[in-house]
């Protein structure tokens, strides 16, 4: 079964939530999301992430492009910027269990066993794994011009009901990380399959333990 879930949140509150959440840093003068205020603020903006996977990449990236303040990607410089991604996260994530892979589309896909993860049947966000994710948000931190999707996966265990929340609640709990880390929300969008996307078969526990896993797809947005 694939169950979708869409809650929409207006950019103008999200802009309200954000901006009543920060403080001045005295050392650079910046604005930062104070940190009593983080889990609140992605609290409020996960609405705005949920099943927005289901929308065309064309209209996400638009939304990114007005909606933060984004200039995009030059379509002869893609593939460049794209490489430079890639090499950086792979210098980020060497020895932490992560994938890293390129598509023929040119799209980048981090591929992160549940084993490191999650515990079983739980969609809390192992403490060991916290600063790969943080590994993971500095990159995308410096790459602002990709589009971040995070999709959830279980195993055939249990039923479709379960396996499709679960998805869901570990795709999310990703995405409150990364948007905790100060990335933009309108970059960022989750997503659950439940256990409808296997990469391995579910017969056997080496084959359930592949398919458990959350995956982050990055995508270059291009300039209008």
């Amino acid at each position: 079964m694939n169950r979708w879930i869409k809650i929409s949140l207006p950019l103008a509150l999200t802009g309200a939530l954000i901006s009543g959440c920060t403080t001045m840093d005295a050392f650079t003068g910046e604005n930062q999301i104070s940190g009593t205020s983080k889990g609140a603020i992605a609290g409020g903006l996960l609405g705005a992430v949920i099943g927005a996977a289901t929308a065309p990449k064309e209209d996400r990236a638009k939304r990114a492009l007005i909606g933060a303040g984004i200039g995009g990607v030059a379509g002869g410089g893609v593939g460049f910027y794209m490489d430079n991604q890639e090499k950086k996260l792979r210098e980020e994530l060497v020895g932490t269990g992560v994938q890293v892979s390129r598509t023929e589309e040119g799209r980048i896909d981090l591929i992160m066993p549940g084993n490191i993860t999650f515990d079983v049947s739980s969609s809390a966000v192992q403490a060991s794994f916290k600063p790969t994710l943080a590994s993971v948000a500095k990159v995308l931190a410096e790459y602002e011009d990709t589009l971040v999707t995070i999709s959830g996966h279980t195993d055939s265990s249990g039923s479709d009901d379960f396996n499709q929340l679960l998805s869901e609640q570990r795709a999310t709990a990703v995405a409150d990380i990364i948007l905790q880390s100060g990335i933009v929300v309108e970059r960022v969008a989750a997503i659950g399959y439940g256990e409808n996307q296997p990469i391995a078969d579910n017969s056997t526990a080496n084959g359930r333990a592949e398919n458990r896993r959350v995956e982050i797809s990055l995508d270059a947005i291009e300039a209008e």
